[in-house]
């Protein structure tokens, strides 16, 4: 296994040295060697640079994946440039985001992907420069003679800040998570010592990169030199002729189902409760499945391991270091972001003695963490405490359930009960539930009230729990 690079080349150049016709990216039109990754970014170098970006910039890139982007990302690492990636959103939450990253008379740069949601007329408004690069199948990068050079001028440093993620914000503002390509790749090398992915192997880039989720397979990719394969929204066709993939549960569940032919050998589970049963189906067919537990703060998984019958969440990887303080869960560690950036600066993450404080609750069962829930996931009810997370466990274990959120709703005897918001084909009867529930849970923690989710909050990999509370509230009241 590599540790990340010492030397001054980046990874993606001794690759194209070392194996320059191995297949590195598959796009919709085409595959592209490691040497021919190589002459992408030294492209798109040139074009960022032509367009006035240089070290200490911030490029922010809107939209899902494209396959552009993953050559982008390493021609801005070339030039020092920070990306700042961001989901397709309203031009007005946009404003929002730019003001945080730029100062008011610094040049902001914006590149808005095909699917951005943006009119060109309306980011006229946002005083911004707007970056136009080519698509992929424009550039030539057939001179299979070229020589591997690195004439470029190059201001590639694995310490300087690499890239921007904004955290999911289930709690306010999201904040703007600042890595560099090392935390990147120290989160990707202790992963790749339990979590097998080498030269011939693909990744199924199906995670958009705005979530750290995404954007740790393009570094667990450049760390192994293996391939990596842009997902278009289309699971069943994406999934072909890849080796891994980072999935929820539910998706696994579906290709299973859909006895289709796979080339998958190892799948990453991220979400909540995976059931043992589906850990098992996908062995038979030969697939290794593993869970884990993550964060933006910690570029991505800090622990894992295989499914299996019990609930933790797995071992503590290496390059990592959690400890568990009055049931709170601290992280530490090389993976660990250099801080929250607004406007330039960076406001450390840590504590005085260099934890974090992940606003999780959790226990050790032996070496692996059991998670109880978030903290700010409990609520009181009747003088007892409740977490949101416990219960739900219980709920996505039924048979009707394909995932549940719960959230507190005022009471004036108990100050809070549960009620629960259910993605379900029906919604059974409260009964039902009652009858399911017995035996399971503490009477005092069975929801009162029971809601089938609406559609528009299932977009995604995580739902947000805020918008569902807003969701319920505005229901209750007609």
């Amino acid at each position: 296994m590599m540790r990340p690079q010492s030397n001054h080349h980046p990874l993606w150049v001794q690759w194209a040295q070392q194996n320059p016709f191995q297949p590195a990216l598959v796009t919709t039109h085409r595959t592209y060697t490691w040497q021919q990754v190589f002459v992408l970014v030294s492209e798109y170098q040139q074009q960022l640079s032509h367009q006035g970006l240089s070290e200490g910039d911030v490029l922010t890139i809107v939209g899902k994946n494209q396959a552009e982007v993953i050559p982008v990302y390493l021609a801005a690492l070339n030039l020092g440039v920070v990306c700042a990636f961001t989901m397709p959103q309203p031009s007005l939450r946009l404003k929002q985001k730019l003001d945080s990253l730029y100062q008011t008379d610094q040049q902001s740069y914006l590149w808005l992907l095909d699917c951005s949601g943006i009119e060109h007329s309306e980011a006229a408004d946002l005083n911004t420069q707007l970056v136009t690069l080519s698509c992929l199948s424009e550039l030539k990068v057939d001179g299979d003679d070229e020589q591997i050079t690195t004439s470029q001028e190059s201001n590639f440093n694995p310490q300087n800040l690499a890239s921007i993620v904004f955290t999911s914000g289930s709690t306010g503002n999201p904040k703007a998570v600042g890595h560099t390509l090392e935390q990147h790749l120290c989160s990707a090398s202790g992963l790749l010592e339990v979590f097998r992915y080498q030269q011939g192997d693909t990744w199924l880039l199906s995670l958009p990169m705005y979530h750290v989720s995404g954007l740790a397979i393009v570094h667990r990719w450049l760390a192994a030199g293996g391939c990596i394969k842009i997902g278009t929204g289309q699971l069943e066709t994406d999934i072909e002729e890849c080796s891994h993939a980072s999935l929820v549960a539910t998706q696994l569940h579906r290709l299973l189902k859909s006895k289709q032919a796979l080339t998958l050998t190892h799948v990453l589970l991220g979400g909540s409760h995976i059931p043992e049963a589906l850990g098992l189906e996908a062995q038979q067919m030969g697939i290794e499945t593993w869970l884990g537990y993550g964060m933006t703060e910690a570029a991505s998984t800090v622990t894992a391991k295989p499914v299996d019958a019990s609930c933790t969440a797995g071992f503590v990887l290496n390059h990592r270091q959690l400890k568990i303080e009055e049931q709170r869960i601290f992280i530490g560690g090389e993976t660990l972001a250099s801080g929250y950036y607004y406007q330039g600066k960076l406001t450390p993450l840590v504590d005085k003695s260099g934890w974090f404080d992940s606003k999780d609750l959790g226990e050790w069962v032996g070496e692996q963490v059991s998670i109880i829930g978030r903290a700010d996931n409990q609520f009181i009810s009747g003088g007892e405490n409740i977490h949101c997370e416990e219960i739900e466990r219980v709920l996505n274990q039924l048979s009707e359930v394909n995932q549940a959120f719960i959230v507190p709703i005022e009471d004036d005897e108990f100050g809070f009960r549960p009620a629960a918001i259910v993605d379900c084909v029906e919604l059974p009867t409260k009964e039902w539930f009652i009858e399911q529930l017995t035996g399971r849970l503490e009477r005092f923690k069975f929801p009162v009230e029971y809601y089938r989710m609406p559609q528009q909050e299932q977009q995604g990999i995580k739902v947000s729990r805020a918008g569902l509370a807003q969701w319920l509230q505005q229901t209750r009241s007609k």
